[in-house]
């Protein structure tokens, strides 16, 4: 019998109880530049759970502070962090969720202010230098935030700082760690020729481009728990088909690559390396076409997720059952829709696959 989207998922010693996973959503909410969870990221979080999803994410927490996309983004870069979110992760834990980590750091992106500001450059004091594969920053039509190349002691040290925010993030009782390698961010800035043109050992052909990943994605394996699922976010394709740029084949090649290094699923979405990107389309499953490229040609090595666009519990369960992807990764609808995965389980008569609060059952 197929899965369906209220079929449990097995990721090493982790049971995800349903197919639906909160994708990461930066709520630009930590007060001051502490990057501290506030009461605003535990109610996002834990009314997800509440809401049934079996898998709540965090939004892109930076490993490092200069790793931050504006100064209110919530971090793991120090203990004081990984005991604010032991709070989140009881909490959700508590609903019959898992609670998962997705960590971060923003590259050429960072220093920046919230969208809701206009995502302008930061200057001055309340600025800081960035750092990528290239001393190129992000192209903003305004000023540019200053962007040094990464040295060997930046790429070694980065790496340390993804080690460390994992020890944290299993501290504070996530049970799901994703390391963030889409959006132009800065690991997706060294997979794409379009933002690496470094002549060592980080750069140059695809083995060189992916090494700073693999190497990540290696050394995070070592310290998280043999039996606790490790994701990677990837952007299948950087939408820029008239230069040289990732690909979906490199995507195919790269999950077959991690998959050995002990990744358990691929979180596939798309873009953001660059403005001048052309996005096809932005209707319903617009990623999930490379999504299930990946499954299929991955050959069951490794579990395969997919978001973008999913906003129906019928577009989320065909996803499961027709086995295009393991996991239906709902951003916006949940912020529309806390309980989508309730709302869903009723839609599709699989109430009895969720635990409905007790104080809600009278509306469902």
């Amino acid at each position: 019998m197929s899965a369906d989207l209220f079929t449990p998922l097995e990721l090493r010693g982790t049971e995800i109880p349903n197919r639906v996973m909160v994708s990461p959503m930066c709520q630009y909410s930590c007060e001051g530049r502490d990057g501290l969870p506030t009461d605003w990221h535990h109610t996002h979080l834990v009314s997800r759970a509440v809401g049934g999803a079996g898998l709540v994410m965090t939004e892109a927490t930076a490993v490092e502070a200069r790793g931050r996309i504006t100064p209110h983004d919530l971090g793991i870069w120090s203990d004081d962090h990984a005991d604010a979110l032991a709070e989140v992760t009881a909490a959700i834990r508590d609903r019959g969720s898992v609670p998962g980590i997705q960590l971060a750091h923003a590259g050429r992106k960072a220093s920046k202010t919230r969208p809701w500001e206009g995502s302008e450059p930061l200057t001055g004091s309340d600025g800081w230098e960035t750092v990528a594969p290239i001393d190129a920053p992000w192209p903003d039509e305004g000023s540019e935030v200053p962007t040094r190349a990464m040295t060997a002691t930046d790429i070694d040290d980065v790496i340390d700082a993804f080690v460390a925010a994992a020890e944290r993030a299993h501290d504070a009782g996530f049970e799901v760690a994703e390391i963030h390698a889409a959006h132009g961010y800065l690991l997706h800035e060294f997979l794409s020729p379009v933002t690496n043109t470094r002549d060592d050992d980080y750069g140059g052909d695809f083995e060189g481009r992916t090494r700073l990943l693999r190497e990540i994605s290696s050394a995070v394996r070592e310290v998280w728990p043999d039996d606790r699922p490790l994701f990677v976010r990837i952007s299948a394709t950087d939408w820029l088909p008239d230069r040289e740029s990732w690909t979906v084949e490199d995507s195919v090649h790269l999950a077959g690559d991690l998959a050995p290094l002990g990744v358990d699923l691929i979180d596939v979405s798309a873009g953001g390396i660059h403005p001048d990107q052309r996005i096809p389309s932005t209707g319903a499953g617009y990623q999930e076409r490379y999504a299930r490229r990946v499954k299929e040609e991955s050959e069951g090595s490794v579990a395969v997720g997919a978001v973008g666009g999913i906003t129906t519990p019928e577009q989320a369960d065909a996803l499961v059952r027709n086995d295009r992807g393991d996991l239906a990764i709902v951003g916006r609808e949940h912020l529309r829709d806390p309980y989508f995965a309730l709302h869903a389980a009723q839609r599709l008569d699989r109430l009895d696959a969720v635990e409905v609060p007790v104080q809600y059952r009278r509306a469902f």
